[in-house]
C-alpha cells in the first residue's frame, strides 16, 4: 500500500532508538524526510546516517532535550513546518507514589503531557492552513490499564489523553488528525528498567521475570519497534484522515477488556 506521504516532512521525538526510531524508520521508508530529535548526539547521528543510507531521504539530527523550551525551539528551528509530528519522550521512573515529591510530578507532567501539548500548539495551525497534518503521541498501555509502579506515567499520560480527546475534534475538518499509540510491552530500554524494578522487588533475576512476563501476553512475546513503526506510519498516511482522537492499543492482546 502506498501511504501517500512521500516528500512530506516529519519531526520525530525520542528517535535515536526504541519506538521513536521504529517510527522514523517506517516513515523514511515511505519517502518522508525526517528530523530526528533525541538527547544523545552520538546515538542520534548514527541513527540519522543509517536512515539516510537505507532510504535516501533527507534526515536532520537535532540533539536536544525536547522537554525544555530551549530544546523545543531547537527542534522547531530545524523543522518549522512539519507535516507529521511524532511526540515521544522517555517515561518517568517506576516507584511507589509515597516516595514521589512535587518535583517528581512536575517533571513527569513536563515530559509526558505538557511537552506534547506545546509541540502541538506550535505546529497544528500550520498543518491546518496547509490542509494536511498527522500528529501521533506515543503514550502507554497504562493509560488504559494502569500499572501500579508507573503512577507518574499513568497520571501524566492520562492528562495528555484527555487533552487530545478534545482538540482532535477541532482539527479533523482541516485534514489534521491527532491520535495516540499505546504500546504494551515492547523490547526497549524502558521495558528493561521496568522488568529490572520488578525483579529487584521479587528477588529474582531479570531473565526469570522477563520469561514469566512473556507467558502472560497472549502473543507470547514482546513487541518490536518495526511493527510499532508500521502502525504509526499508517496513522500518518493519507488513508487515515477519518481517524482522529483515538487511542490505539498495541499490546499483543494483553488488555483483557472488550472496550
Amino acid at each position: 500500500m502506498d501511504l501517500g506521504i512521500r516528500g512530506k516532512h516529519a519531526l520525530v521525538c525520542g528517535a535515536s532508538k526504541g519506538l521513536g526510531r521504529g517510527c522514523a524508520d517506517a516513515l523514511a521508508a515511505e519517502g518522508v524526510n525526517i528530523t530526528l530529535v533525541a538527547r544523545t548526539a552520538d546515538a542520534l547521528e548514527a541513527a540519522a546516517e543509517e536512515i539516510r543510507r537505507a532510504t535516501g531521504v533527507t534526515v536532520n539530527a537535532v540533539a536536544c532535550d525536547i522537554t525544555t523550551a530551549e530544546g523545543r525551539a531547537m527542534a522547531l528551528a530545524a523543522c518549522p513546518q512539519p507535516d507529521i509530528l511524532i511526540n515521544n519522550a522517555g517515561g518517568p521512573p517506576p516507584g511507589n507514589f509515597r516516595n514521589w515529591t512535587r518535583d517528581d510530578w512536575i517533571a513527569a507532567l513536563d515530559a509526558n503531557m505538557l511537552t506534547p501539548i506545546e509541540l502541538i500548539k506550535a505546529t497544528v495551525d500550520g498543518m491546518m492552513a496547509r490542509r494536511f497534518g498527522r500528529i501521533v503521541n506515543i503514550t502507554s498501555s497504562a493509560v488504559k490499564a494502569p500499572i501500579d509502579i508507573l503512577g507518574l506515567s499513568n497520571g501524566a499520560r492520562s492528562g495528555l489523553t484527555g487533552f487530545v480527546a478534545g482538540v482532535a475534534r477541532t482539527t479533523v475538518a482541516h485534514n489534521v488528525t491527532i491520535n495516540n499509540l499505546l504500546p504494551g510491552q515492547f523490547e526497549t530500554d524502558r521495558l528493561k528498567k521496568t522488568l529490572g524494578a520488578s525483579a529487584t522487588a521479587a528477588g529474582k533475576s531479570l531473565d526469570e521475570v522477563a520469561a514469566a512476563r512473556r507467558l502472560q501476553i497472549p502473543a507470547q512475546r514482546f513487541g518490536n519497534a518495526a511493527e510499532f513503526g508500521a502502525a504509526c506510519a499508517f496513522l500518518c498516511s493519507v488513508h487515515a484522515g477519518y481517524m482522529t482522537g483515538q487511542n490505539v492499543l498495541l499490546d499483543g492482546g494483553n488488555y483483557p477488556g472488550t472496550f
